[in-house]
């Protein structure tokens, strides 16, 4: 092999390797600056709170999905809760230990009956800087949401759910109540026929029981509160969420006019805005 040969391959594999560390090199760039909140430098140095969204009956986790999409656009870091749905003796302390594994500041979220268990749950943590419901609970010390929901004329939820008898771990029997095929008009009238049918397969039941366990806390009272009304909510009656808001003191209140109980899944922008308010305002 000649000297000049040699030196032409050497020459062309340390261009090979120049270009293959600038392309790597403008991929993180890229990817850097995607992941980076814009703003200014003071913003910068604000610690991003970490978002926490807790679900309802009927539901799971998977149903804050576009709103989580939302958030993680935003730079936020999100989790979301998986809600055992058997009750405030149960739900609340399950819901307490996933706040006590996250460093750092949270905004805690929750929709329908996981408003009743965030009140709970959240009672005394420190990291937990601000509350936001989404078509929620808001109970205070003593109340039932059995108690909340018929406060105000208007929840249909009742007729549209299932109850199937279940087995619990102490051997007696529990009523578990399923949202059935027809309860779109009351639970979720405004997505798509074939998305609800989607939610009601996967659905995960709560525990009837539910809605007979007294509120045992109000973190609330010490914690600032955001609140959304979904203006054709036909589960948890809108004048209810407007007045539980109002009782707790909420800083801000948006309504949706036309959305049915499961706003974050018609309206995840506003849902993902109002969050977005509560982390700035208390970061």
């Amino acid at each position: 092999m000649s000297s000049d040969v040699s030196r032409r391959q050497v020459l062309a594999a340390g261009a090979a390797v120049a270009g293959a560390a600038a392309l790597v090199g403008g991929v993180a760039g890229t990817a850097d600056a995607a992941a980076a909140p814009a703003g200014t430098g003071e913003e910068k140095s604000k610690v991003k709170p970490t978002i926490v969204l807790v679900h309802g009956g009927y539901a799971d986790s998977s149903c804050w999905n576009a709103t989580i999409k939302e958030l993680q656009y935003k730079g936020y870091t999100t989790v979301s809760g998986s809600n055992p749905l058997r009750g405030i003796p149960t739900d609340a302390p399950y819901i307490a230990s996933l706040l006590d594994s996250i460093s750092g500041p949270v905004v805690l979220v929750a929709h329908s009956m996981g408003g009743t268990v965030i009140t709970n749950a959240a009672a005394g943590k420190s990291n937990v800087k601000a509350l936001v419901y989404v078509a929620a609970f808001v109970p205070d010390v003593g109340e039932t949401q059995g108690e909340l929901i018929t406060k105000f004329p208007g929840s249909e939820v009742e007729p549209v759910s299932v109850p199937v008898p279940y087995t619990k771990a102490d051997g007696t029997t529990g009523i578990d109540l399923y949202l059935s095929k027809d309860g779109q008009a009351a639970f979720a009238a405004d997505i798509p026929t074939a998305d609800f049918n989607v939610l009601q397969a996967t659905q995960r039941p709560f525990d009837a029981d539910s809605f007979t366990f007294p509120t045992t806390a109000a973190a609330w009272k010490t914690i600032p509160v955001w609140g959304l009304v979904a203006g054709q909510d036909k589960a948890i009656p809108p004048a209810c969420e407007r007045w539980m808001y109002n009782r707790a003191n909420a800083r801000k209140i948006v309504e949706v006019p036309g959305s049915s109980h499961v706003v974050m899944l018609s309206h995840p922008r506003i849902v993902a805005g109002l969050i977005d308010d509560a982390a700035k305002a208390t970061s």
